[in-house]
């Protein structure tokens, strides 16, 4: 079998090394932004048809391609090659070869640079999405287990020592406050990652007569990237994400901490049922929460 020739390799004398490829190669993590990749390169060729860019009978071609390839990725039975080095190279070389020059044309008007900026958004902004209703799920269980226990009492501590009587119910609901600011920062955090940077190209644009308004609309981005430099080069976006996220996770590991210490012998304030704990290879007496 041929090695897949790279779409930059015309001007080299030599071919890349093993090691770089290892080093620089990213399909193995970014695999996974298939799903979006291929709903961003329905976008764009929509747009460049309806721009007088693509014949119908390549948009066609590009569509039925793009099904067969996610029927593939849905399968496990797509191969995916370090040698064509990310998700964008092994997408687009394997719908080349099922509908030739067409596969070739999708790429007018865009560059890997705002492919993968969008991609990553359009993975992000899905994320963002699952963990919001996620936290709406904790939240209305420990309302309406908060709800069972407003008269339980319980005492309240202050650096572990007994401080003032509460009711469990009282305790639940401090979290149901936490997890509302976290929402809040994800809803936040999620208007910022909608923003389409499709259209800048490399990072300073193209000349082909695209329509970005047309694109953004069809992938449901609430607003475009209005500097094309800013929109290829700049990840803020999924930092403040990871922030917004570590914060939950503080929230999440509070909780868990104190199950873990509620179930001690020691205090004995609850019971977690058996399925979601583990015990001991040595101590038969020992019940261990599996919350950490």
């Amino acid at each position: 079998m041929t090695t897949p020739q790279k779409t930059w390799s015309g001007r080299f004398n030599e071919p890349v090394s093993e090691l770089v490829k290892q080093y620089t190669g990213s399909i193995g993590f970014d695999q996974r932004l298939a799903r979006w990749d291929i709903q961003g390169s329905l976008s764009h060729a929509q747009m460049l048809h309806e721009a007088g860019v693509l014949s119908a009978d390549d948009l066609a071609a590009i569509q039925r391609g793009m099904a067969e390839i996610a029927a593939e990725i849905q399968a496990g039975s797509l191969k995916w090659s370090l040698d064509l080095e990310d998700v964008h190279m092994n997408i687009e070389r394997r719908l080349t070869d099922k509908i030739g020059d067409a596969g070739k044309r999708l790429h007018t008007g865009r560059s890997r640079n705002d492919q993968v900026a969008t991609d990553i958004r359009l993975w992000l902004r899905d994320e963002i999405s699952t963990i919001r209703r996620l936290i709406k799920d904790l939240q209305t269980a420990l309302v309406d287990l908060a709800a069972e226990h407003a008269a339980t009492v319980m005492p309240g501590f202050t650096h572990l020592q007994v401080a003032q009587p509460v009711s469990f119910g009282h305790h639940l609901l401090a979290y149901v406050e936490m997890l509302g600011r976290d929402d809040e920062r994800m809803a936040d955090c999620r208007r910022r990652v909608n923003r389409m940077p499709l259209g800048a190209a490399a990072l300073a644009g193209t000349t082909f007569p695209i329509r970005r308004e047309t694109t953004a609309k069809l992938l449901d981005f609430e607003q475009i990237c209005q500097n094309s430099l800013d929109a290829v080069s700049d990840r803020d976006f999924a930092i403040e994400f990871t922030a917004a996220a570590s914060l939950v996770m503080v929230h999440l590991s509070r909780l868990s901490e104190e199950l873990i210490v509620w179930m001690s012998p020691r205090f004995g304030f609850i019971d977690i049922a058996d399925r979601f704990c583990t015990g001991s290879s040595i101590m038969p007496q020992k019940k261990k929460s599996r919350c950490a």
